[in-house]
């Protein structure tokens, strides 16, 4: 039926994996064990960020892993995103959820960015979050809602992902390619 894709699908979906499963720890693991061992907000923020600044170039590749492979699989697959009935709306669908999860890693990474320089003991990074002062409660307050965002939004991917997997059946496509043109028809008259 169709070819193997077995490198480009491993990299798409171990690096989904690892950004769900990542940002899913984090926001209950890390920072969970962070509200429980530091004394003080200074003293949590310093532990969650320290864990978070490690994660980070491990999320990164991760993301970039997934981004890779979901390009190669859109390549491979581009026949049944055109002719499929249901594979390009699901695949518009997920490409507007990768986007919101990349922008919500992204600010994500931002303001952990602030809170970790308004937290730490260094005074290069005391100098420098004095250049940029920031009101640190609202910072703590849109950085834990945008933790729980990054996990919430890569798990839709999860299920989209599993939508994707059905649609790939050969029962699914057959159908899903005539419903399509049987849809277009009118277009031609």
């Amino acid at each position: 039926m169709s070819e193997r894709n077995t490198v480009i699908r491993s990299l798409h979906d171990v690096g989904l994996a690892a950004w769900f499963g990542g940002s899913l720890m984090g926001a209950v693991g890390l920072n969970g064990a962070a509200q429980d061992e530091g004394s003080t907000e200074t003293g949590r923020d310093r532990i969650s960020s320290s864990g978070w600044a490690k994660w980070t170039p491990v999320n990164a590749a991760a993301i970039g892993a997934h981004l890779f492979g979901g390009g190669g699989l859109l390549a491979v697959n581009a026949h049944r995103v055109a002719t499929q009935q249901g594979v390009g709306a699901s695949t518009a669908a997920k490409t507007v959820v990768t986007a919101a999860a990349l922008a919500a890693t992204a600010y994500a990474r931002v303001l952990g960015k602030k809170v970790e320089l308004a937290a730490s003991t260094d005074p290069a990074d005391a100098e420098q979050a004095e250049k940029h002062p920031i009101d640190l409660d609202k910072a703590r307050r849109q950085l834990a809602a945008v933790q729980w965002a990054v996990p919430a939004l890569t798990g839709c991917l999860v299920v989209l992902n599993a939508l994707h997997g059905e649609q790939q059946r050969p029962m699914e496509q057959i159908p899903g390619m005539w419903e399509r043109a049987r849809s277009m028809t009118h277009l031609m008259s």
